[in-house]
């Protein structure tokens, strides 16, 4: 059995981004980010090579072991099985879902990037144990993210029995738009690693999500 409640752990998911790191290592930046209050980590690197890759993700997981909070790897789904990470998440463009669940087998989580409601019931039936649903904003980090209305957002929710997590330009101004969604939490990356103070952002950033969602 997974060990971890995904529904609690997708209220501030937190994902990476190397190009705020300043001069701190992204290490330091998701410690920051652990200790304002972070639920979940997603490590996201798509131009390191698979060494480098592997040892950060190492390094990661343990500190994610020490605040027991799930350690999510985006989309390398080799390097998610040899290092052990708690999860995968994949986006639509990536293998299958019910392909990569043959792969990782029952206990590690699956999450998926999903726009449709059929996007949304496919994933759900291949196995996924979140979805990852947006870009509920407009958003830099994912020029090629297709826009996701709050009425679709709704519609995603109500579909399936899975957590959901918001995601795509999600930032403090906005974040209590998505009221009333039923959503369970937002998954952010500029919000979070380009802010100047990370922890005190999500100490920020959690309390308005525990007001969205009514936690």
């Amino acid at each position: 059995m997974k060990s971890f409640d995904v529904k609690k752990a997708m209220l501030l998911y937190a994902v990476t981004d190397r190009t705020w790191l300043g001069n701190q290592s992204l290490y330091q930046q998701v410690e920051q980010a652990l200790l304002g209050g972070a639920t979940c980590i997603q490590l996201r690197e798509k131009d390191l090579d698979q060494e480098a890759f592997f040892k950060e993700a190492l390094e990661i997981k343990e500190l994610c072991q020490k605040f027991d909070v799930p350690f999510i790897i985006n989309d390398n789904v080799e390097l998610a099985i040899k290092c052990g990470a708690d999860g995968i998440h994949v986006g639509q463009s990536d293998m299958q879902a019910g392909k990569v669940r043959q792969l990782i087998g029952p206990d590690m989580i699956l999450g998926v990037s999903a726009q449709t409601v059929e996007q949304a019931q496919l994933a759900q039936e291949n196995g996924a144990d979140y979805l990852g649903v947006g870009a509920v904003f407009p958003t830099s980090t994912k020029e090629d993210a297709s826009p996701v209305s709050y009425e679709t957002l709704k519609k995603i929710v109500g579909s399936v029995s899975i957590p959901i997590c918001a995601i795509g330009g999600i930032h403090k101004g906005n974040l209590l738009e998505l009221s009333g969604s039923g959503i369970d939490g937002v998954a952010l990356v500029s919000a979070i690693f380009a802010s100047k103070d990370i922890k005190a952002e999500c100490r920020s950033l959690r309390r308005l999500c525990e007001t969205m969602t009514g936690r």
